[in-house]
């Protein structure tokens, strides 16, 4: 929530305190904790709902290396013709320790290049999550905030019941907004994860992918 919204809405409440007609009956307090705990649940609901989501994201982007690039490394490995020329060798002299040296060998290079793929590809994803979700977290800090300042001005038990959206959206918790990342990030991924035999477009798919998770990181 922008500071400018929260002194207007403290505002409103220290103005509503002023009335002198109003009254604030028993029960009010004990509705605004609930408020509280509410406020809390929904955050707890949306923070499970977004390591879903990436969860998702992340086992998709997993496949899409493993279908489509695990393949391209290897294919560029054992293109090279020194490695080709020592694996027909083995093969025809078939010795045994040999054939698992050069499998270990190979083998590790291909899997440090999966991997540095994988990081490439995933640590954005992983840090646009941990980064929409500290937006979360705060927003509903803030609304809790908020909820608080309420308890303490409460006018009448008819204004909690009828303001409680009207405080959350207040508070800056748009499920719109949130919304509107997610959507974003799932046609990110989406796009990436089109498959194609050409290298290069992969090369490029992958370029476009980062250069969104960053645009999408940058606005929150």
């Amino acid at each position: 929530m922008r500071i400018s919204n929260f002194f207007k809405l403290l505002s409103i409440i220290l103005v509503m305190s002023t009335i002198g007609c109003a009254t604030i009956p028993p029960e009010a307090p004990e509705l605004s904790v609930e408020l509280g705990k509410r406020i809390s649940a929904i955050e707890d609901a949306n923070i499970k709902l977004l390591h879903k989501f990436f969860d998702q994201k992340r086992i998709g982007v997993d496949k899409f290396i493993e279908n489509e690039w695990v393949p391209m490394f290897a294919e560029e490995i054992f293109s090279n013709p020194n490695i080709s020329s020592a694996w027909d060798t083995i093969v025809k002299e078939d010795d045994k320790s040999q054939r698992l040296k050069f499998i270990i060998k190979t083998g590790s290079k291909l899997q440090e290049r999966i991997n540095k793929k994988r990081i490439e590809i995933i640590q954005p994803l992983d840090d646009l999550e941990r980064k929409v979700e500290e937006k979360i977290r705060s927003e509903y800090t803030q609304a809790r905030s908020i909820n608080n300042s309420i308890t303490s001005f409460l006018v009448s038990s008819s204004k909690i019941s009828e303001t409680r959206k009207y405080y959350l959206d207040m508070a800056g918790v748009s499920d719109q907004y949130i919304g509107s990342i997610i959507e974003r990030t799932d046609s990110a991924v989406s796009e990436l994860l089109n498959k194609t035999e050409d290298y290069n477009d992969k090369t490029i798919r992958v370029q476009q992918y980062l250069e969104k998770l960053k645009v999408i990181k940058d606005s929150i």
